[in-house]
């Protein structure tokens, strides 16, 4: 098997969002993912980003319509569980550490209900911060870590379980321009040498450059699909 085929093929139809008060979060969204593919999902504030994301990791169900990885369903709640230990990793923009604990406890955080040893897990978990540079920081305090460091420990944490579809949410959206650029080599090299599918929101489509694929919403609906160049002549054109 190769790196690429370790990747979740995952398969977005007719998804619709609506929440209370009759606002509409996503509009009909269909969409697919190949194993292994680096997309970026890119919009206004307001077009459904996050909400297309919370519910591809299953944060959050669809009003309408199915989201399916690897031919397991998992917009209907009764795989979640499994699927967020053995399937999917989340990054968030601001990290989501626990503060009081080390680096190491963070990134162990979601090996304690996967039946390791204390050991074990205290292993991983110091392979996985050597993965991502921080080997040295495993006992340091998150809460004491730069916001480029904390950003990365976040990324060990979301590769403890070993998924194969990483979703992140503005990653580097709260991080200088120097970290933020070391966080997107950072995704893109784990990505290519554990052949995960990869999807980020974000704003900027300087970001998008380095994804194989971007996907735009606008209005909760997807309105463009192709290379950030493609994105930006349509943009220019429509000026």
């Amino acid at each position: 098997m190769s790196a690429a085929d370790r990747g979740a093929r995952v398969v977005v139809r007719d998804v619709r969002r609506t929440h209370p008060g009759g606002i509409v979060a996503l509009d009909g969204v269909s969409l697919a993912l190949e194993p292994g593919e680096f997309v970026a999902l890119t919009g206004p504030s307001g077009s459904g980003k996050t909400s297309l994301l919370s519910i591809v990791g299953a944060l959050d169900r669809p009003t309408q319509g199915t989201v399916e990885v690897d031919g397991l369903a998992v917009s209907g709640g009764g795989e979640r569980a499994r699927y967020h230990r053995e399937v999917v990793g989340f990054v968030f923009q601001h990290h989501e550490l626990l503060g009081h604990l080390s680096a190491s406890a963070n990134v162990q955080l979601p090996l304690i209900g996967a039946g390791l040893g204390r050991r074990e897990r205290r292993g991983r978990a110091g392979a996985l911060l050597a993965e991502v540079g921080l080997r040295e920081r495993e006992d340091e305090l998150a809460g004491r870590l730069s916001g480029g460091e904390r950003q990365r420990v976040a990324i060990a944490r979301a590769l403890a379980n070993d998924p194969s579809l990483l979703l992140a949410d503005e990653p580097t959206g709260s991080l200088d321009s120097d970290s933020a650029r070391r966080v997107l080599d950072l995704l893109e090299d784990v990505r290519r040498r554990r052949g995960m599918t990869l999807l980020v929101v974000t704003y900027d489509l300087s970001i998008a450059d380095h994804a194989d694929r971007v996907l735009q919403l606008r209005d909760g609906r997807l309105v463009a699909d192709g290379s950030a160049q493609k994105l930006r002549a349509a943009e220019q054109l429509g000026a």
